[in-house]
C-alpha cells in the first residue's frame, strides 16, 4: 500500500523552492511568547504559535520594534490600529495562498488611526491579547526553517529605512476572543509609511 504524502512535509518542500508565498493562515492560539536573544537589542518579535490542523503547529513573528530604524538612528516604533467588531462564529482553520491585502483598502473603508509603541509596551499588549485568544487569523509571508512560520506581518510600503515598496502585500494579525465574542484586527506599520 502506498503511503501518502506528508501535507507539511510538501509545504517545507514547496516554500524552500521558490520565492515568498503571501498566505491567510487562520488557527488555534497553543503558545505565546517574547523573542529572547543573548543582545538585548535583537529582540523584536512576539511569537505566537497556532494549531492548524493538517499543517500542525505555525508560528506567527509579530515585530515589536524595528531594528534598522533603531541603528539608523531614527524613530523605531511601531505604529499599531486595532479595528474591533463581534464574531458570530469563529473562522475555519487553515493555510491558503492569497492575492494580497492592502491597509490602503481597509483605510478607505473605516476610519484607522495608528497609536506609536515602544517595544516594551507593544510586547505586553501583544502577549496579554494573544493568550486571551481563542483563535486567529494572520496575513503575511510563509517561511520554512526548523519550524513553519509566518513574518512580514505588517505594511510591507517603502518606509524612513527600507526603500523597497511592496503593494497589496500588507500582512496583519486578527484575533478572536471569547468574552464578548469580541474581535481585533492588528495593522501595523513603520515609521515612514503610508
Amino acid at each position: 500500500m502506498r503511503k501518502r504524502p506528508d501535507v507539511r512535509a510538501l509545504l517545507y518542500e514547496r516554500i524552500r523552492n521558490s520565492p515568498p508565498k503571501f498566505v491567510h493562515v487562520t488557527g488555534v492560539p497553543y503558545t505565546v511568547e517574547a523573542e529572547v536573544c543573548d543582545d538585548p537589542e535583537k529582540e523584536d518579535h512576539v511569537w505566537m504559535t497556532m494549531e492548524v490542523p493538517q499543517y500542525g503547529r505555525i508560528r506567527a513573528a509579530v515585530n515589536t520594534t524595528s531594528r534598522s530604524a533603531r541603528e539608523a538612528g531614527l524613530d523605531s516604533r511601531i505604529f499599531v490600529a486595532i479595528l474591533q467588531n463581534t464574531w458570530t462564529e469563529k473562522p475555519e482553520t487553515g493555510l491558503v495562498e492569497c492575492d494580497g491585502q492592502s491597509y490602503a483598502k481597509v483605510e478607505a473603508a473605516v476610519q484607522v488611526s495608528y497609536t506609536p509603541y515602544e517595544h516594551e509596551p507593544l510586547k505586553e499588549l501583544l502577549i496579554t491579547k494573544m493568550k486571551a485568544a481563542v483563535r486567529a487569523e494572520v496575513w503575511g509571508d510563509l517561511y520554512a526553517r526548523d519550524h513553519l512560520g509566518i513574518h512580514q506581518i505588517h505594511s510591507r510600503r517603502a518606509s524612513a529605512v527600507v526603500r523597497t515598496d511592496l503593494r497589496n502585500r500588507d500582512g496583519a494579525l486578527k484575533l478572536y476572543y471569547a468574552q464578548d465574542n469580541l474581535a481585533e484586527l492588528f495593522l501595523f506599520k513603520f515609521a515612514g509609511q503610508p
